[in-house]
């Protein structure tokens, strides 16, 4: 699949609980798990081009409420 970024740096997709951080503009021609519910976004030349963590209320929220922050669950 492949998808062109967009200037936005962070999305979050609310109703799938998504967050993606992007990091450069490009066509994704590679898809990476690294950790479970978290991957990495590839271009043509390996270069990140994103990071994309599901579930991301549970995964963030236990480390962000240390610092008084909270990603809206759904």
């Amino acid at each position: 699949m492949e998808r062109v970024r967009k200037n936005k740096k962070i999305y979050y997709a609310k109703e799938a609980d998504v967050l993606w951080f992007f990091v450069k503009s490009g066509p994704e021609i590679e898809y990476k798990e690294i950790a479970p519910g978290i991957s990495v976004e590839l271009g043509e030349s390996g270069e990140l081009l994103g990071i994309e963590i599901l579930n991301a209320s549970k995964v963030l929220n236990p480390i962000l409420s240390q610092k008084q922050m909270q990603i809206p669950a759904n």
